[in-house]
């Protein structure tokens, strides 16, 4: 597996390199968005570890680029705290996930690990067509197409798989932890609120003109997909 850093701040850059080599990864660092576009278009990563604060060119215009030019490399954000304008950015700009500095080496081993466990399962055999629909809503998972009332909705890849998740489970209640553990691949509670920023995404989407909210909050539980009666 392979791994790029991308951080300017040449002790956390230095460290992580160091365990991730001990955790035998192969492992490259640049300190500049810049040169981070030029050796992501050179090489493939298995993933990407990528500071928002960096010089030449920000993290999150980096990602845009790299999401515009079709590079689907699994991305992490590495932020301070104070950027939540950014990660929100950030993450609706295709990142995976994203980690707050400080952070403890366990908690972003066990989402580098998530990740690229999740990777391992994206090359299957192709099945057949499948189709997925909650009342006006459908999903056709051979297309990666939405649409609601025949109008069709533009989805990231998580916001599909998001949506996905939640029409293979119609009228149940999922929890925070049950859509960690089956969109992003994280089997327990790491204390990120990647799910709830992810619900507003979708909701905001499948919304557009009409007036419900199509997913719905069970408070002190989760988020369930009903179907209309």
């Amino acid at each position: 597996m392979k791994i790029l850093i991308v951080e300017d701040d040449v002790a956390i850059a230095d460290l992580l390199t160091k365990i991730l080599l001990t955790k035998n990864y192969q492992v490259k660092q640049v300190d500049d968005g810049l040169d981070a576009l030029d050796i992501i278009n050179k090489e493939e990563f298995d993933l990407i570890l990528l500071d928002i604060m960096l010089p030449g060119l920000n993290g999150v215009d980096v990602l845009k680029r790299i999401r515009k030019n079709k590079v689907e490399t699994p991305v992490i954000l590495l932020t301070a705290i104070g950027t939540s304008k950014s990660v929100v950015e950030g993450l609706n700009s295709g990142a995976d996930d994203y980690i707050v500095k400080p952070f403890k080496i366990e908690e972003l081993q066990a989402r580098i690990n998530a990740i690229l466990r999740r990777g391992q399962n994206f090359e299957k055999p192709k099945q057949k067509d499948q189709i997925y629909q909650i009342n006006d809503i459908i999903l056709n998972d051979s297309t990666k197409k939405v649409q609601r009332n025949g109008q069709e909705i533009k989805l990231t890849s998580k916001e599909f798989n998001l949506l996905k998740y939640f029409l293979q489970n119609k009228n149940k209640v999922l929890s925070r932890e049950k859509i960690l553990e089956n969109v992003w691949g994280i089997n327990f509670n790491i204390g990120t609120n990647v799910v709830d920023v992810y619900i507003n995404y979708l909701r905001k989407k499948l919304r557009n003109d009409h007036q419900e909210k199509i997913i719905e909050t069970v408070v002190g539980m989760g988020y369930a997909m009903r179907e209309e009666e």
